[in-house]
């Protein structure tokens, strides 16, 4: 038997491995050792044989609560990911395995790695209307890229959308990955009616660094992101840095926060209704769109959720909170689950990359249901 991390995104410390019905692993916290909760491995072994995989400090994860009906992300090909047997169990999370191949890739969710990243980038630059925008680097020095989709038409709606603050939530990449390949669909009228009226600047990997790293939500700097966007910097959090910098300048009259939750089992969205600057128009968009989504995924549903903030006081330092605040528009961050969607449960994917990548060619419904009152 062999466990290994040693790739894009890994993360996994093993203990000890000597016994198959025992093997010993734990989670490496992200820098700063604030956050741990993604893993990433893969286990090679004997074909037909059981391994018990108990991940020993899951007790001491961010969201424990996270681990309560939850299944590992498990595939044999890359390609294709179905559920593990998984229980949480006297403070360990434990992963029964038999294996069918010799080796076998297990994951908090199944990874968008960043070269796939670079592949969605190289593709959709083709498209003639689009251009990538090289924003600047990252602490690593890699790169943040900006994907506009449209003209330079100023009478246009600007419609920005984010993903990946938190790296270990890489079903927020596979939506964007959907809703791109859907809006650069000729032949879908959604896509064509919405470029009719609205420019995109998409940003697919919010935190490249991050992502390579294997941290569930900081960056090189072990630095939170989606707590940095009242007053970002170079030296701590230059990806929300350049981002807000590129906002200023372009203007936003939509903005969609793409992530993944831990803990509760639904897609939801989370508005701004706390923020100083929220008005009648703000609270008729966000009805406009939350109705839309509602009708455009079954996946979406708006009973349960976060509770809303009170009047005036929500975190200016979240990412759709300052954009709301900064330029008074429709702003939403959406969530995902990392376990199943409990109103229409798969027992073999639970939410799985696939489902991800439709409920981005969803919100493109929405948008379009909201995007002639944007302005």
């Amino acid at each position: 038997m062999r466990i290994t991390a040693n790739f894009d995104g890994g993360n996994i410390e093993v203990i000890n491995q000597e016994n198959h019905d025992d093997v010993q692993l734990a989670i490496r916290p992200d820098e700063g050792g604030e956050f741990y909760q993604w893993f990433n491995f893969k286990l090679e072994g004997v074909v037909g044989a059981k391994y018990t995989l108990n991940i020993i400090n899951a007790d001491g994860a961010s969201y424990p609560k996270g681990w309560e009906n939850y299944q590992a992300a498990a595939t044999y090909d890359r390609q294709t990911w179905f559920r593990l047997p998984t229980r949480y169990q006297d403070g360990k999370l434990i992963i029964d395995v038999q294996l069918e191949c010799d080796a076998i890739q297990i994951a908090y969710f199944a990874p968008y790695s960043y070269e796939r990243h670079q592949d969605l980038l190289a593709a959709v630059q083709v498209h003639p209307l689009v251009t990538l925008s090289h924003l600047g680097e990252t602490l690593d020095k890699r790169d943040l890229t900006l994907v506009k989709v449209g003209d330079d038409d100023e009478e246009k709606a600007k419609i920005w959308i984010t993903a990946r603050q938190h790296p270990g939530e890489t079903m927020a990449e596979w939506l964007v990955e959907g809703l791109l390949n859907n809006l650069l669909d000729g032949d879908c009228p959604t896509a064509k009616a919405l470029l009719d009226k609205a420019n995109f600047y998409i940003v697919p990997n919010m935190n490249p660094d991050g992502s390579a790293r294997g941290h569930l939500r900081t960056n090189a700097a072990g630095v939170n992101l989606n707590r940095e966007w009242q007053s970002p910097s170079l030296a701590k959090s230059p990806e929300v840095f350049h981002v807000t910098q590129k906002m200023k300048q372009i203007g936003v009259d939509l903005f969609y926060d793409v992530h993944g939750d831990e803990g509760l089992p639904y897609v939801f969205l989370a508005g701004c209704e706390g923020v100083p600057a929220y008005n009648e128009k703000m609270a008729s968009l966000q009805t406009s769109f939350v109705d839309a989504l509602l009708l455009a995924s079954a996946d979406f549903q708006d009973k349960y959720g976060y509770d809303k903030d009170e009047p005036g006081k929500a975190n200016l330092t979240v990412a759709s909170n300052w954009v709301a605040q900064e330029f008074q528009c429709l702003s939403n961050t959406l969530e995902m689950p990392f376990k199943d969607n409990e109103n229409m449960p798969d027992p073999i994917s639970g939410w799985s990359p696939e489902r991800s990548m439709y409920l981005g060619e969803a919100s493109l419904v929405a948008m379009l249901a909201v995007v002639d009152k944007l302005r």
